[in-house]
């Protein structure tokens, strides 16, 4: 590899690790171990991957890319007008697409939807993709609870301040879910999107199609632990009560790099308030 030409042998070699699902930034650092200059050896990476990628969407062995919401088109700024409020942005990652903001929630209105939905709570499932249906799952130790969209006018207000931020429909999303972890309770690292593999995801998907993008809301701030953790880019997002967190995928596939998970409360607790995004009207 240190002949600083992209042969047929090294792109194949990319592909390989790839496939492999090696990290893009492992790969590059073998790559400068075997004498590559690092801009040319990124150059030939980018170009490898993105050609190889467009083969296998072509192909029909990959998603097609949608459009997804976007709380930037324009490029990040230093704050953004979600309707009725300010909110700041504190960082914008390209890829995979992660936006944190600030003061996405006021404290009053934090405190008014743990207490709307603590009643409420029960041990949070998740969906099974096999089925369609939902099953308590010990990877996600949290209580949970869902939220008609729009059900009460605190849920309704911050729905339509997050379809302004995210440029996307108010109708396209799903009903506020709020969760609270206790001290030990995590979420392991998992996708957001529905594995089109699965054989219950065209039942899931006929109500609104795809998730596209999440949108998770620190309703407190824990003594200690609970951030959400981005594992593929090693990013991880300290819960602050009023902030929120912001990614989407493109596709249902691992390249979105949307690998996410909720790290162990280690001290306290942590409540959050997650809002997907669908393609589509979800009713």
């Amino acid at each position: 590899m240190s002949s600083q030409a992209a042969t047929p042998e090294l792109k194949a070699w990319i592909i390989e690790q790839a496939s492999a699902n090696r990290p893009a930034d492992e790969v590059l650092a073998a790559m400068l171990e075997s004498g590559w200059n690092e801009d040319a050896a990124a150059a030939i990476l980018e170009a490898t991957l993105t050609t190889h990628v467009a083969a296998l969407t072509a192909s029909g062995k990959l998603p097609p890319v949608v459009a997804v919401p976007d709380p930037l088109p324009h490029g990040t700024r230093a704050t953004l007008w979600a309707g009725d409020r300010e909110v700041t942005v504190i960082v914008s990652l390209a890829e995979p697409r992660v936006v944190v903001f600030g003061n996405l929630l006021s404290g009053e209105e934090c405190d008014e939807i743990i207490a709307l939905a603590g009643t409420r709570l029960a041990r949070s499932e998740t969906v099974q993709t096999a089925t369609g249906a939902t099953e308590v799952n010990e990877a996600r130790t949290s209580q949970g609870m869902f939220f008609d969209r729009g059900e009460h006018p605190v849920c309704k207000r911050i729905e339509l301040r997050m379809a302004a931020l995210l440029n996307w429909p108010v109708e396209n999303g799903e009903g506020l879910q709020v969760l609270r972890y206790g001290p030990g309770a995590e979420y392991k690292p998992h996708y957001d999107y529905f594995d089109p593999d699965q054989a219950g995801t065209p039942t899931i998907l006929k109500r609104g199609g795809q998730r596209v993008a999440s949108l998770v809301c620190y309703l407190n701030t824990p003594t200690l632990g609970g951030a959400t953790v981005f594992p593929d880019v090693k990013l991880d997002v300290a819960p602050l009560k009023g902030n929120a967190v912001f990614f989407s995928y493109d596709r249902p596939h691992p390249l979105t790099r949307s690998l996410h998970g909720g790290a162990p409360v280690i001290e306290g607790e942590k409540w959050v308030a997650t809002k997907w995004l669908r393609q589509g009207r979800f009713d």
